[in-house]
């Protein structure tokens, strides 16, 4: 019980400052602005399952996932970030359709929670890296058991965050979300930049 609760408590430490909730928060509320309410919390609750999911497989086979795939950490970050600057690029644009056609097929618009939300935003490669160096540090099964509630831990708090809260962003009004939308669209972007940065800069150490 000793190791698991200590495998819990490193990968909750570990992986808040690197999931960062508040700007999740703040992104997600960018992305989603325009969505029915149903839509947006059904994105929160899926944005968490997936995040769960996907730091879940990598805590237990992440090394041999990418052994399989024949690709490392430093290809995972570039890919990432040019995912995460892409979205961070269509947020600063703030494309709108026709009024018709945000009347008509508002719940047709695209759910973000897997992509860009869960992966790469929330579950990108810091998350993931900070997992896979985890489950290299201590390999007993009780301590990988850990890990993964740790990541449950986790993945439950940013999903009732983005459920509960967003709500509170979208109450500033169309042109508090629309300048929302680009500051966290400009930020974003440069959070995909420095992905791409610090994963070129990563390959060049191997």
């Amino acid at each position: 019980m000793t190791t698991v609760l200590a495998g819990m408590s490193a990968a909750i430490l570990a992986l808040a400052p690197i999931t960062n909730p508040i700007g999740a928060l703040a992104g997600f509320a960018g992305l989603t602005a325009g969505n029915t309410p149903t839509a947006v919390r059904s994105q929160a609750w899926k944005t968490g399952f997936y995040v769960f999911a996907i730091l879940a497989v990598f805590a237990i086979s992440g090394s041999l996932i990418m052994r399989f795939f024949g690709f490392d950490l430093p290809s995972l970050q570039i890919a990432g970030g040019l995912v995460v600057a892409h979205s961070g690029f269509s947020m600063l644009e703030n494309k709108r359709r026709a009024t018709d056609e945000e009347a008509q097929h508002a719940t047709t618009k695209a759910d973000v929670s897997f992509s860009p939300m869960a992966l790469p935003l929330i579950a990108g490669p810091g998350s993931i890296g900070v997992v896979i160096a985890l489950a290299a540090r201590d390999p007993s099964p009780a301590f990988h058991v850990g890990i993964v509630l740790g990541v449950l831990v986790a993945s439950v708090v940013i999903a009732a965050l983005l459920r509960y809260a967003t709500p509170w962003i979208d109450k500033l009004g169309a042109t508090g979300v629309g300048a929302i939308v680009r500051i966290m669209g400009f930020l974003i972007l440069v959070i995909g930049v420095e992905l791409v940065i610090h994963g070129i800069r990563s390959l060049q150490l191997f």
